[in-house]
């Protein structure tokens, strides 16, 4: 949990620091864009090479070679006096952490070969998952309070250091008897096929839909095509098609997708309500942010439970699905006063998402070979990664659109484009006129929240009628088959 703590950390760790990195090292707008989005872009496109790398040279020795990585970026990245150079430790530390979160979910699927204590452990791991990027918000805030913005990346140091030190004592080594030649063609074709469509997805909720995002995300479909291709007709594929013939692995990653989706798109607007709409601070906002992170911990372990205690999982996986769709169901009622409402809609839909992670983790690993289990990882992460690029892309320009539609014609452009842009034309404005354009456009932002939250839980409850078509038939391997294959 070390290494995996600290990775999705870093997807939120900058949200503070960001003001202190821009004042020392006056970066220029791009290169602040690239501060914040290279981690996530090269984590994001390196997630199937190094699964299948852990695969085929071992994944505690990728682990701990991640690590290592990971540490020294840390270290670079804390200490970066250029723009250049804190950029280029950000991307290394993607390449750190494309290691270690495949690594971490194989390592699991090969010590625990009994379903129960499986389940159990990736229920922790997906609550481990998912506290960490709120939790990374926070600890930025308080460390920029009292510290230097260094300081972010240096908390990253004693946990690499102890995970170093008892890594190879308490983790067992396991990688596949029979990989087959590494291929090398399918890497640079899987990351053509991932960087060019996270990131047209990801520019489009904020810029909208021009033409270089669009350009940008066909061109990205285009290289999928040729990478499917790559991997149906080489001899040692970089991810093997075998995966998907068993039952269960192929649901498991689309309803995992489609669990991300729900959650990003849900984040996409909570966070800007907290902060622009009630007016909360950054530091505010983000413990706010934290209190709906407490179902998180109650929901995987429960829904592993009901699966022993024989409910079947296709029902647990459909409940998940229904109860984010009644998160988003409560987000449909909030007004532009109704943090508790929203903070509950967020506890309920992370709930009910949680389930669905959880079950579908242990399903997609429980369902492959051990030797396969680095890349049925990669998979399952990237199709996340996919899943919540879409949800901020598809429903934040839903809620752009209701609010454009809803604001005043009459007021500046600025205002027509976001609620920031809003906002910092209200304060310009004298008197009366300010508050008139605060309060529309704080009414606008709701009336788009509401009109996403509705899209996204007609969406979540579609996904509980797939998961009851796919997954009523599916039953995983028994335990005493998955041990006898792992020692095998």
């Amino acid at each position: 949990m070390l290494p995996l703590l600290l990775v999705s950390m870093d997807v939120s760790v900058l949200y503070f620091a960001i003001p202190s990195i821009s004042a020392d090292l006056e970066p220029s707008g791009t290169q602040q864009l690239w501060i914040f989005d290279i981690y996530a872009f090269v984590l994001a496109g390196l997630l199937m090479t190094m699964g299948s790398l852990g695969d085929r040279i071992g994944r505690r020795k990728l682990l701990l070679f991640g690590a290592a990585a990971f540490g020294t970026a840390s270290v670079i990245a804390a200490y970066a006096n250029s723009p250049e150079t804190l950029i280029a430790a950000r991307a290394l530390l993607g390449i750190g952490g494309a290691t270690l979160m495949p690594s971490t979910m194989a390592i699991i699927r090969t010590m625990f070969t009994d379903s129960a204590q499986r389940a159990k452990a990736i229920g922790i791991w997906s609550g481990v998952m998912t506290g960490g990027v709120a939790l990374g918000s926070v600890m930025s805030g308080v460390l920029v309070e009292y510290f230097w913005w260094g300081s972010v990346f240096l908390v990253n140091l004693p946990a690499m250091v102890l995970l170093l030190v008892l890594g190879p004592i308490m983790l067992p080594e396991s990688k596949n008897p029979e990989p087959g030649r590494f291929d090398l063609l399918s890497v640079p074709l899987s990351m053509a096929a991932v960087l060019p469509v996270i990131y047209g997805i990801k520019e489009i909720p904020s810029e909208g839909w021009k033409f270089e995002y669009v350009v940008s995300v066909l061109v990205g479909l285009v290289f999928t095509a040729l990478f499917v291709h790559r991997q149906r007709t080489a001899t040692s594929p970089l991810i093997s098609p075998a995966l998907f013939r068993g039952r269960g692995f192929a649901p498991a990653v689309v309803l995992n997708l489609i669990s991300s989706f729900g959650m990003m798109g849900s984040a996409y607007f909570t966070t800007q309500y907290l902060q622009s709409v009630l007016g909360k601070s950054s530091m505010e906002a983000a413990l706010w942010a934290l209190l709906p992170t407490v179902l998180v911990g109650v929901a995987a372990p429960v829904a592993a439970q009901l699966v022993q205690k024989g409910v079947h999982r296709a029902h647990v996986v459909s409940g998940g699905f229904v109860t984010a769709a009644c998160g988003y169901g409560l987000l449909t009622l909030a007004g532009t006063d109704s943090m508790w409402l929203v903070l509950a809609g967020a506890g309920v839909l992370a709930a009910g998402i949680v389930t669905v992670m959880s079950q579908m983790m242990d399903l997609a690993l429980g369902t492959v070979p051990v030797g396969n289990a680095g890349a049925a990882s990669s998979l399952l992460e990237t199709g996340a990664e996919f899943g919540g690029a879409l949800g901020m892309a598809v429903l934040g320009s839903i809620g752009t659109a209701v609010y454009r539609h809803e604001i005043p014609a009459g007021a500046p452009a600025p205002a027509h484009e976001t609620l920031g842009g809003a906002l910092a034309v209200a304060r310009q404005l004298p008197g009366d006129a300010g508050q008139a354009l605060t309060t529309a456009a704080r009414e606008a932002f709701t009336s788009g929240m509401q009109a996403a939250a509705i899209a996204g839980a007609v969406l979540l409850l579609g996904a509980a009628v797939l998961a009851t078509a796919t997954l009523r038939k599916v039953h995983v391997r028994e335990d005493r088959a998955e041990a006898a294959e792992s020692v095998a």
